[in-house]
């Protein structure tokens, strides 16, 4: 294959994103934070909407996102504000990422996390029924929206939604609601093709350096080795689909480009996960962390009562491989030492972290333009 040109990253091209103006919600979060960040480095025109950092510390301000984007801080549920909002943007491309995103907590809020995510797509996708500037809209759920039954094989897009615990009953709603919206708002009349490029995607535990979420491995891995305690492990034969930050929104933004220009052949559903050499249990994560950390750290599993989580879940991703041209860039051993290294520099206070967050990017677009390059 040819050499590609020095705007375009395996498939990633900058040069579509300079100027683009793309509205996030859930701009705060880990994987929110990181996209607006990472687009804003290319020169789009970024407006985030999303609740006060959930964290402290947090990468929105890490990242000094309030002075590079533009932020409103406001409720995915109130479809008031978020209309005032959207509307005065007028926005090319919308990424929805706001959710609440942890098990855990939806056991102690069921409510709150339906209304969140099943309501608050809706609530987006009505406001963007009146709007004629957006030509691609992807809604973020997650792997855990299928019907899992532990099953030995991998789940595939046409596979049923469902969902045993509120968190991911809710993100199988959302796909749902998803689908309905573009079935029956955002075909035109003559073709009953889309008008506007609408997609969901799924992906598995999202892994990378500035995340602080309560309840989640990585986080608390990170906590614990920071203040030289022993990590308490709920289940560390649980097998997870690890998925890089940069891997998978390079994925996203792939997908999104596909679907400003080709809305009719990319409006579906869409998996991304990793390789299956990469699809390990939180045992080995681990492991592997203590290696990289070094000081003697140490895990231990915890003993007490925890609510049912799934065990095994693997996505099969063949179609944005085949499809979208996407792979992963980046091996679960280098991901792990990866974000390790993030946040020792963290910890350690050695460096401006904006600045080791954005080396992680151009060294991600150089491992990836090699690999492209060498087939």
């Amino acid at each position: 294959m040819g050499r590609r040109g020095a705007l375009e990253v395996m498939g990633l091209d900058k040069s579509f994103w300079a100027g683009k103006k793309v509205f996030i919600t859930g701009h705060t979060g880990f994987k929110g934070s990181w996209l607006s960040f990472w687009l804003n480095e290319m020169g789009a025109v970024v407006k985030g909407y999303a609740l006060k950092p959930a964290t402290t510390p947090n990468l929105y301000e890490i990242f000094s996102l309030e002075k590079n984007i533009d932020s409103v801080i406001g409720d995915i549920r109130d479809r008031g504000h978020l209309q005032n909002e959207i509307s005065e943007f007028e926005p090319d491309i919308v990424f929805h990422m706001a959710a609440q995103a942890i098990v855990r907590e939806s056991y102690d809020e069921p409510i709150e996390t339906f209304q969140t995510n099943v309501i608050g797509t809706a609530n987006l996708l009505e406001t963007i029924r009146a709007l004629n500037s957006v030509k691609a809209v992807i809604s973020v759920t997650s792997d855990k929206c299928y019907e899992n039954h532990e099953w030995d094989w991998k789940y595939r897009e046409s596979d049923p939604m469902g969902g045993w615990d509120p968190y991911s009953a809710s993100k199988g709603c959302a796909e749902l609601v998803t689908a309905s919206y573009r079935r029956s708002f955002f075909l035109d009349n003559e073709n009953k093709l889309p008008e506007i490029g609408i997609a969901s995607v799924r992906a598995g535990n999202v892994i990378g350096g500035g995340d602080w979420s309560k309840d989640r491995l990585i986080p608390d891995i990170m906590r614990s080795f920071s203040e030289d305690k022993a990590v308490v492990i709920r289940n560390p034969a649980a097998i997870r689909p690890w998925q890089y930050i940069l891997d998978l929104l390079h994925g996203y933004m792939i997908l999104a480009q596909k679907l400003t220009s080709q809305p009719a052949d990319y409006s579906e559903a869409w998996n991304f996960g990793p390789a299956e050499r990469d699809e390990q249990s939180v045992e080995y994560i681990v492991d592997h962390m203590i290696r990289s950390w070094g000081d003697g750290v140490s895990w231990q599993q915890d003993e007490g009562f925890n609510p049912h989580e799934a065990g095994y879940l693997k996505l099969d991703s063949s179609k944005s491989r085949m499809r979208l041209g996407w792979s992963t860039g980046i091996g679960l051993p280098k991901a792990l030492d990866s974000l390790t290294k993030w946040y020792k520099n963290y910890y350690d206070d050695e460096a401006e972290m904006a600045d080791v967050s954005r080396a992680q990017i151009r060294e991600f677009e150089e491992l990836i333009s090699q690999s492209e390059n060498s087939e």
